[in-house]
């Protein structure tokens, strides 16, 4: 499981769910949740939350130009890809903290992914948990 340390900077609601933005060293992460500040205390602005998204749901892009849907979308370096059978890890340094996306070997092949290479990795808003300390 991927985990990102941040602040709650925005939370906007409708009926029983919320966006939450979330400041993770300057840059913004986006979570639906389906709770409101309402019917979940730890939903406040200036709270420390952890997020949390899983290895399978982390796509790869390189060379991406254009608009897309997908909001959480952020720039890293592969520090090491390890191809079994059909999938591939890949081992992602964003901002000195390891991301690891699990793809399949064919998509790593056709991307050409290579130790070094600069990639944007991208997550979609409701596959992005948020976890906080009780309290």
């Amino acid at each position: 499981m991927n985990k990102l340390t941040g602040t709650i900077v925005h939370i906007e609601s409708s009926e029983h769910m919320s966006m939450v933005d979330v400041d993770v060293k300057g840059d913004i992460f986006s979570s639906i949740v389906l709770e409101t500040p309402e019917t979940a205390s730890y939903l406040k602005v200036g709270r420390a939350v952890t997020l949390m998204f899983k290895e399978t749901e982390v796509s790869i892009g390189k060379n991406l130009s254009g608009q897309i849907s997908l909001r959480n979308r952020f720039g890293a370096v592969i520090r090491s890809i390890e191809a079994s059978g059909i999938l591939a890890k890949v081992l992602l340094d964003y901002q000195s903290v390891q991301i690891v996306s699990v793809i399949s070997a064919r998509s790593a092949v056709k991307l050409n992914l290579k130790k070094g290479d600069s990639v944007e990795w991208l997550v979609k808003t409701n596959e992005v948990s948020l976890l906080t300390e009780k309290g």
